[in-house]
């Protein structure tokens, strides 16, 4: 195969899995058009986002969104189908250069056909397997297939240099470049939901099967919280797709929340609280950075959690934590995650007490190393991705 002339446009081919990559993918796509003219074509597997980014892609997203070792044991042959289809389709093409983002259960493994294949094809790797959680040796089996990795949290290229990956460069949280929450929006949604009580954020996730274990012990939490402060106000930011099944669970609360779908008051409303409630994952992130202190819980399958705990090698799985290398942040998983164990967490973190100051002074050093960079996530990536396309090139 030969690399991007100027008869043609650069070729990238691009993969995300879930929704959170697509929301990588689509900012990344937009930055790289941009430095090229529009001189750029994109083939891959994406959302809406990356397709409204200018992405074709070879089958849609949700034919590979899996969640959990089950579910993934679950969907295997499947998978493999498109494992195979997504890897035969990009080799016809020939890109210049692959990005994968997220999903190693898919993404990796593709690309590991495709440098089978073409073994001078550049591959980067958008956002780093959680090498530091659990199975730590895939750091060192990556480097058969990829060539770079553009790493979403500040720890990371140490992990990866620790335990022999390919290079690693931090780009930058996409949580990190969002302009300050608009202090009106913040008021107004703090007077829709409580004129004179604490307010409290809750976030259920953005799963099906996330939310459908976390309703239960949020809505108990509700419930002892509004006991302890009637004028309790609650906000919740919530997708368009799961508000419906949101707004059914939390019908029988004490208090109604304010629901938040648009993406534009999402930070607003998480900067609205006084303290929240939150599943793990990337919400925690981004909590932290709209400075409001919280509570993480999660509950998976029981024999999923039976599964991994042996294989998790962290302290604590609350992303927050990890970029601030302590458990400021209660966290509350599987028999733990309860309603009387949230209340009692919280409470504090809706008062002026020693457990909220010790708290936010922990999200504010979230907030500089995760903003360390001075430039967008998606502007370091494009330079990392365009430095490996220039690479491709060079190449006979």
């Amino acid at each position: 195969m030969t690399g991007a002339t100027s008869a043609r446009p650069l070729r990238i081919a691009i993969i995300a899995g879930e929704a959170s990559g697509d929301h990588l993918g689509g900012p990344l796509m937009r930055e790289l058009a941009m430095r090229l003219d529009g001189d750029v074509d994109f083939l891959g597997i994406g959302g809406t986002e990356m397709t409204a980014a200018g992405l074709t892609s070879i089958f849609p997203m949700s034919d590979i969104v899996v969640m959990g070792p089950l579910a993934i044991l679950r969907r295997l042959p499947a998978l493999r189908r498109r494992i195979v289809q997504a890897a035969e389709a990009l080799v016809a093409w020939s890109p210049d250069v692959t990005v994968i983002i997220d999903c190693p259960e898919f993404s990796h493994r593709v690309a590991s056909r495709l440098r089978a294949r073409d073994p001078g094809l550049p591959i980067v790797d958008y956002v780093a397997p959680t090498v530091w959680a659990w199975r730590p040796w895939r750091a060192k089996s990556m480097r058969r297939y990829v060539d770079e990795v553009m790493a979403v949290l500040p720890f990371e290229p140490e992990v990866f240099a620790r335990l022999g990956g390919p290079r690693c460069r931090y780009v930058g949280h996409s949580a990190g470049e969002r302009p300050p929450a608009d202090p009106k929006a913040v008021a107004r949604l703090r007077e829709q939901a409580s004129a004179h009580g604490p307010v409290l954020v809750a976030m259920p996730g953005s799963r099906g099967n996330e939310i459908t274990r976390l309703m239960t012990p949020f809505g108990e939490a509700v419930a002892r919280l509004a006991a302890l402060a009637p004028s309790l106000g609650v906000i919740m930011p919530v997708l368009p797709h799961t508000r419906p099944v949101i707004e059914e669970a939390t019908a029988g609360w004490p208090v109604t929340p304010v629901f938040v779908t648009e993406e534009t008051g999402r930070h607003a409303a998480m900067a609205a609280g006084d303290a929240a409630i939150v599943a793990s994952g990337t919400a925690t992130l981004e909590m932290a950075l709209a400075g409001t202190p919280m509570v993480v819980g999660y509950r998976m399958e029981a024999i999923s959690a039976v599964i991994l705990r042996p294989l998790v090698s962290v302290q604590s799985m609350v992303l927050a934590n990890l970029v601030h290398g302590s458990n400021a942040i209660p966290e509350l998983f599987q028999n733990n995650c309860t309603g009387k164990k949230l209340a009692d967490a919280v409470w504090p973190l809706l008062n002026d007490t020693p457990q909220r100051s010790a708290q936010m002074e922990a999200l504010a050093d979230i907030g500089a190393r995760v903003r360390a960079t001075g430039k967008p996530p998606s502007a370091a990536a494009a330079d990392i991705v365009l430095q490996a396309a220039g690479r491709r090139k060079l190449l006979p």
